[in-house]
């Protein structure tokens, strides 16, 4: 499954081993989701006074909303929304969003819709998390907003299937299989995610997309009183970013995309390309912990490095390790795989993972690696998870096609190993509920123009693991007002790391719309 996110920085209470090694948690928002305000004027302010479009047929009342904002502690201000489940009936059943503000703190401009990613991501989180990361400048003349789209978090109905210990033994499972036992529990649990998904939200599944989620937040543009959309989307949110520009494209005024995905991929093809992007920044990890003293690789090359991880992994298969927690989970290799992976996301957790592992490798206590896998799949003290891995499976999978066959699942698994001989399986078999799914996709993955926007802004990392820096080039390159900035560095995204080149630019071009001249490199 896809976990992209934008780290929010370095909130949240210490997490270490049980020798109290501390490592202050990193919240880290998964998703691939994005908002767009839509406007119908193609000149002037967020503001501008351009007569919007009409609304489509059978949605005056819903584009009539308004959010009615009510105090909800921390200077934050929330509310909900209204929506149809299905647009081609918008006289049937509603979805309810719901909706959070940072009012801007001086001259309002407008309003500058945010969305983190996953799919599956919760923009109200990561809005109540992290605004006030957000450039002053641009606190000053915009309300931040974040939303939670259809299926998640707050949003009702939300993508609800399984139980807490349903999603323990799926994320147990061994995604490295051996033999046809160990495929078959994997076909077993992720058999059992869609018949499970299938059950309890039979009405819901057909309707989580992306392209109905791209239609909500033109609903959310016009319910806060803008005529332009504005708009920064974090890793899938640069995918639903790219569907709103594409369906209303004269009604993009700025749009950020950080971390892209390049739709034109196929379901195959993004998961081969995530994984090579994981081992990517795996390798990076190792390059930079042979040269600290307390690395448990060791101290030659990254290469050697990566072995000894390689085989620390293939050791947790046969003998898993300690689990202080009390909860009873076993800390099996795709356990381990999953803290590691988690790890990835933001350089400032590579100490937190040296950590981690040292634990593991030396003592056998897997208490570290375990729980920095439960912050990337935002599973609670108490054993609960947030919807995030449910909504990401159910976008996803009604998102692109996927194989029913298991033996193609089997052939790619193989290809993706060979290609990222680290993660290539463990990216493929994590998304095998999408060959089981109840609802087909018609959607067939293409490249995104959204001919006749304003220029739209695309940001790149160079060493991104879950997006990889090719999907920004491609998506600057096939959208035809695309701008490409890059950043050369490590991590997930790259707006909120804190590199000044890149925090200004992006900045002036949402206050102003000026785009950084062409293929700029931050350093």
């Amino acid at each position: 499954m896809l976990w992209q996110s934008a780290s929010v920085g370095c909130q949240g209470e210490l997490i270490g081993d049980k020798n109290g090694n501390g490592v202050k948690k990193f919240r880290t928002v998964t998703g691939l989701a994005v908002a767009a305000f839509v406007a119908a004027a193609c000149t002037g302010t967020p503001n501008s006074k351009a007569a919007p479009s009409p609304s489509p047929k059978g949605m005056a009342r819903y584009y009539a909303q308004r959010v009615s904002w009510h105090d909800c502690g921390g200077g934050f201000q929330c509310g909900t929304l209204h929506m149809p489940l299905d647009y081609a009936h918008p006289d049937g059943e509603r979805i309810t969003m719901s909706v959070i503000r940072l009012p801007a703190e001086g001259q309002r401009k407008g309003s500058l819709l945010i969305n983190p990613g996953g799919p599956g991501g919760s923009g109200v989180d990561f809005v109540r998390d992290g605004a006030r990361q957000f450039g002053a400048d641009l606190r000053k003349n915009f309300d931040l907003v974040g939303f939670d789209p259809r299926g998640v978090n707050q949003t009702k109905p939300a993508v609800r299937c399984l139980t807490s210990k349903e999603l323990d033994r799926f994320f147990a499972t061994d995604t490295s299989p051996d033999n046809a036992a160990e495929v078959n529990d994997l076909v077993k649990v992720s058999k059992g995610w869609a018949d499970d998904c299938k059950t309890r939200i039979p009405s819901l599944l057909p309707y989580v997309g992306t392209i109905n989620a791209a239609k909500d937040m033109d609903l959310l543009r016009a319910a806060v009183g803008d005529q332009g959309m504005t708009y920064y989307g974090a890793s899938y949110g640069t995918y639903l970013g790219a569907y709103y520009a594409d369906l209303f494209p004269r009604r993009v005024r700025a749009m950020v995309l950080d971390g892209a995905i390049d739709p034109k991929l196929s379901g195959d093809a993004v998961n081969i390309e995530q994984a090579k992007g994981f081992d990517t920044a795996v390798h990076a990890f190792a390059a930079d912990c042979v040269k600290a003293n307390d690395c448990p690789l060791g101290n030659g090359s990254a290469h050697s490095a990566l072995t000894r991880l390689q085989r620390f992994f293939a050791q947790t298969d046969k003998k898993p390790l300690k689990n202080g927690l009390g909860d009873g989970r076993v800390v099996d290799e795709s356990l381990v795989e999953l803290g590691v992976a988690s790890a990835l996301y933001n350089k400032q957790t590579w100490p937190i993972l040296r950590l981690a592992l040292k634990s593991g490798m030396e003592q056998g206590d897997g208490t570290t690696l375990l729980r920095l896998g439960d912050l990337l799949v935002e599973r609670n003290k108490d054993g609960s998870y947030s919807n995030q891995s449910e909504a990401n499976m159910a976008v996803n999978c009604v998102d692109k096609p996927y194989s029913h066959s298991l033996a193609s699942w089997k052939d790619q698994a193989a290809k993706a190993k060979k290609a990222a001989p680290i993660f290539g399986q463990f990216v493929v078999w994590g998304t095998l509920p999408c060959g089981y799914w109840p609802v087909q996709s018609h959607e067939q993955p293409r490249p995104l123009h959204a001919h006749g926007s304003k220029p739209i802004l695309v940001v790149g990392t160079t060493r991104d693991p879950a997006t990889p820096y090719k999907w920004a080039q491609s998506l600057a390159s096939e959208l035809n007002a695309g701008t490409l900035l890059s950043l050369d560095g490590d991590g997930h995204t790259a707006y909120l790391q804190g590199n000044p080149c890149i925090s200004s630019a992006v900045d002036r071009y949402l206050i102003n719309g000026t785009t950084p001249k062409k293929n700029t490199m931050c350093h």
